[in-house]
């Protein structure tokens, strides 16, 4: 099979590989289609913990073509999407849901072989059916829309709050779309470029700053006077976060979706203490992944605009550099097989 491999941080080669044995437990899925994830740029880059040389991708959908146990043949053939946690379902986190924090679990995409590839394994038991009037593309996007539906959920977000989400690219949009969805009030989204606040306001969001030519503590005093409730920091970026701690409301929440690249930052501890904020950590997506497909299937939540970029896995590099140098107007790149 044709796939993308991460030889070793740095260096990305198109690959024929061998087509993937089945596993009792998992299944073999033709892929369909796979997005290209800026999490994926920093495997590349060798930033975060993988399994070298590995096949990179956690955001996919396709066809299950077999599987490892016979119990399981009812899948063959179906249109799915799948979690990537790979976990043992036994010890008291997995029992308890929490499957990020088993003692076994490995992530397909990081520790083992992910999307950008003609084949990849999953386990059944994360598998769910994608009805057909949700097409492939859009399907692949319902692993960072779970990650939008967790971090809502850990952020104790609620109906009629406000809501601020810094950074507008797949995540900050997703975050948009599922909080308009459970009735979150007056939603400002937060960004640098122009391009990507035009389609923040076309998938509604109240309002949108941009850092490039407005201030936006003076734009949230008028827009949200007595602070926000809600604030969702999708960068990772130290700026950022700083600024998160000073526009959310005494007692407010603050949810740090961002990936912060293993770097040290600063904050003012005092900003947290004195206003007695809770900040709360919410990366992956924690399950979510039915979830997001039933609101895309319902047509509550709908993805389309995000996706920028088709092309075939060959033209991988260009997806990659894509990714990197974010084009005027680019949010997602999806391989389409």
């Amino acid at each position: 099979m044709k796939a993308v491999q991460i030889k070793r941080p740095g260096v990305v080669e198109l690959i024929e590989a061998p087509i993937p044995d089945v596993p009792a437990g998992f299944a073999r899925i033709k892929v369909l289609a796979a997005a290209v994830c800026a999490t994926d740029l920093e495997v590349i880059d060798g930033k975060i913990p993988a399994n070298y040389p590995l096949i990179p991708g956690h955001e996919w959908s396709g066809i299950v073509e077999s599987v490892g146990s016979s119990e399981d043949s009812k899948w063959v053939g179906k249109s799915v999407i799948g979690s990537n946690d790979v976990v043992c379902l036994k010890c008291d986190a997995c029992r308890s849901g929490n499957w990020r924090y088993c003692r076994e679990f490995e992530e397909i995409g990081f520790k083992r072989n992910g999307a950008y590839a003609e084949y990849v394994i999953a386990p059944v038991y994360g598998l769910c059916e994608k009805p057909d009037n949700v097409p492939f593309e859009t399907a692949a996007l319902c692993e960072p829309l779970g990650v939008a539906l967790g971090t809502l959920e850990k952020a104790s977000a609620k109906f009629g709050q406000t809501l601020v989400i810094i950074g507008a690219g797949s995540i900050g949009l997703c975050m948009l779309s599922a909080a308009k969805a459970m009735g979150m009030r007056k939603i400002v989204v937060v960004a640098a470029s122009e391009k990507r606040l035009e389609l923040a306001r076309k998938m509604g969001a109240y309002a949108t700053i941009s850092t490039a030519n407005q201030d936006i503590f003076e734009e949230l005093k008028r827009i949200h006077p007595d602070g926000t409730d809600v604030v969702i920091e999708a960068t990772g970026i130290e700026s950022c976060i700083q600024t998160s701690l000073k526009i959310t409301r005494k007692g407010g929440t603050i949810a740090l979706a961002g990936y912060g690249r293993g770097a040290n930052m600063t904050i003012r501890v005092d900003d947290i203490h004195i206003n007695n904020l809770h900040v709360v950590g919410a990366g992956n997506n924690w399950n979510q992944h039915k979830n997001a497909m039933m609101l895309m299937a319902d047509g509550i939540i709908d993805l389309s605009p995000l996706v920028t970029e088709t092309m075939p896995l060959e033209d991988f590099a260009k997806a990659i550099d894509m990714a990197r140098t974010r084009p005027h107007g680019f949010i997602k790149a999806i391989f389409k097989f």
